[in-house]
């Protein structure tokens, strides 16, 4: 595949043709500043808190990193005068929508905002519909969750607000949201979730709880081969002990 220059910063990066711009500044340790881009899923761009200044074929142009593919070489700045004015309305923005959310808060502090004194203040909901919790269960399948209703009242849920039927009870959406709006409750074996409430599995190694029935069940039909319920932290030691156990074969 054939490879593009990408200077950022003044730091010059080599990178494949068609690679996301901010990929490649995660790369190369170049921190660009946002909230609805996850490793893991595609670009959302809708935050915008991600745009960054690029000059292509002498022409210079405001594009949102998490979704904008690099064919040619470019030169780009994450941190002109204008691209922090605008990051400066932005979080103003984000700020009156979600008043009270110390992720959004900490992040405007470091562009000097420490108050909105532009924008009305909404009724302190924490989500800020980036769209990142029903874009990661929609990767995974279960489409539980949407964004319903329009302008002022929009929002995400399940359908008609009631427990949702395809919802496994993963906490997928949980651990991608920016702002921390979807909480999770857990206790005595059950974990609610939108409206739901799961029974949780044991894990057969060190006997926490840590995956409800419905996840365990449709994992083990996904792949289509029945295992025993383990835990993350259980299995990254068993795989650390057959690395051990292979070394230690090694050497004799």
């Amino acid at each position: 595949m054939d490879n593009v220059k990408v200077i950022i910063n003044g730091k010059e990066c080599i990178a494949e043709k068609g690679e996301l711009l901010m990929d490649i500044a995660s790369r190369n340790g170049i921190y660009i500043p946002h909230l609805c881009h996850h490793e893991s899923l595609r670009g959302q761009a809708t935050c915008r808190i991600c745009i960054v200044e690029v000059m292509e074929n002498g022409k210079k142009k405001i594009v949102t990193s998490c979704i904008f593919p690099v064919v040619r070489d470019i030169v780009v700045e994450t941190n002109t005068e204008d691209i922090i004015n605008m990051r400066k309305t932005l979080f103003s923005l984000l700020m009156a929508e979600v008043p009270g959310n110390e992720t959004i808060r900490s992040m405007a502090e470091e562009y000097g905002i420490r108050e909105n004194l532009r924008f009305y203040k909404s009724r302190g909901n924490e989500c800020i519909l980036c769209g990142l919790c029903v874009k990661a269960c929609e990767e995974l399948g279960c489409n539980a969750i949407a964004t319903v209703s329009r302008g002022t009242t929009k929002k995400v849920s399940t359908p008609y607000e009631e427990p949702s039927i395809e919802c496994i009870g993963c906490g997928s959406c949980a651990s991608v949201c920016p702002t921390g709006c979807i909480k999770i409750e857990e206790g005595y074996g059950k974990r609610k979730i939108w409206n739901r409430e799961f029974e949780m599995i044991k894990c057969s190694v060190c006997g926490k709880y840590f995956i409800t029935k419905e996840e365990y069940d449709y994992i083990n039909e996904k792949c289509e081969v029945l295992e025993a319920p383990v835990c993350k932290s259980c299995k990254q030691n068993e795989v650390a002990k057959k690395v051990l156990e292979s070394l230690m074969i090694e050497e004799k």
